[in-house]
């Protein structure tokens, strides 16, 4: 396992240096750390240990949960997404605290299918001591179908920082000593699933799961959850962005980015939340 702590910490380094970074840390048995949990037999770990897929039929779909709970992490799991006419699914990945629903943090990555040969939506948000609406989506710069892309959140005391492949494309600040809700006390426990959201997932509902497609298979593996390292390190995640990391993230954001909330004055139009204009 150290040296597959080595290579992880390596390749966060070279992801917020360069935004290069494009494979998942080496890692054991995708069930050393996941665990099935819901979908009667839906959800499978391959005999080898490095792939647990999730299927989604008419009657349910299927997910799973980190072992653990985290109070701060990095966590990377490589994702190869449905295939083909996903019209209507959610494959997901999320961290979640599980006490009181009023009060629950929560950071979000659903990838919200769509017809054949269009753009799969990357949805993420930002709950903290239960306020939301803070989505941000983007399409992605790749066919995620095809083959595996690594896909990572970052919580830290300073930051969520979403990241693709090792290019940023979020960031969310902790200012919570100015008054915005920020996640930090709550343990939170890492979740993925695939499941039917035919209502709302594609083109806000408009276009329907077609079922003649099922099962519907998504692909998990190579998944990682490291602490962050002491404030102050020298070295690990979790440091502010430098300068090449900022101008890969703008360059996601000003070519992916399809929905802002901070950006939305029809929603908000008393004002647009204040994290929005805070550096």
């Amino acid at each position: 396992m150290a040296s597959a702590f080595i290579s992880s910490r390596t390749c966060v380094l070279l992801a917020l240096l360069l935004g290069l970074c494009t494979a998942g840390a080496a890692a054991g048995r995708v069930d050393d750390g996941l665990e099935v949990t819901w979908g009667d037999g839906r959800g499978s770990v391959s005999p080898d240990g490095q792939v647990l897929t999730l299927s989604l039929d008419h009657t349910s779909g299927s997910g799973f949960r980190s072992k653990d709970t985290y109070l701060f992490a990095r966590a990377d799991v490589q994702i190869k997404l449905v295939p083909n006419n996903s019209a209507g699914t959610v494959t997901t990945f999320y961290f979640i605290s599980e006490g009181p629903w009023d009060v629950h943090d929560e950071v979000d990555l659903e990838f919200l299918g769509n017809v054949s040969g269009q753009p799969y939506t990357l949805h993420t948000n930002v709950y903290a001591y239960g306020n939301g609406s803070r989505e941000q989506q983007f399409h992605l710069w790749f066919d995620p179908t095809t083959d595996f892309h690594t896909y990572s959140i970052e919580w830290t005391q300073q930051h969520i920082l979403v990241l693709v492949d090792g290019t940023p494309i979020r960031e969310f600040k902790n200012h919570a000593d100015r008054g915005v809700p920020y996640p930090s006390s709550q343990q939170m426990r890492l979740y993925g699933s695939l499941w039917d959201a035919e209502d709302w997932a594609t083109q806000g509902g408009r276009v329907k799961t077609d079922w003649s497609q099922a099962p519907f298979v998504a692909q998990y593996r190579n998944f990682t959850a490291t602490a962050p390292p002491p404030l102050g390190s020298a070295n690990g995640y979790g440091q502010q962005m430098d300068a090449a990391a900022q101008q890969s993230m703008k360059w996601a954001r000003d070519n992916y980015m399809v929905y802002d909330y901070c950006a939305d004055t029809k929603r908000f139009p008393q004002g647009v939340p204040p994290e929005c204009s805070m550096p």
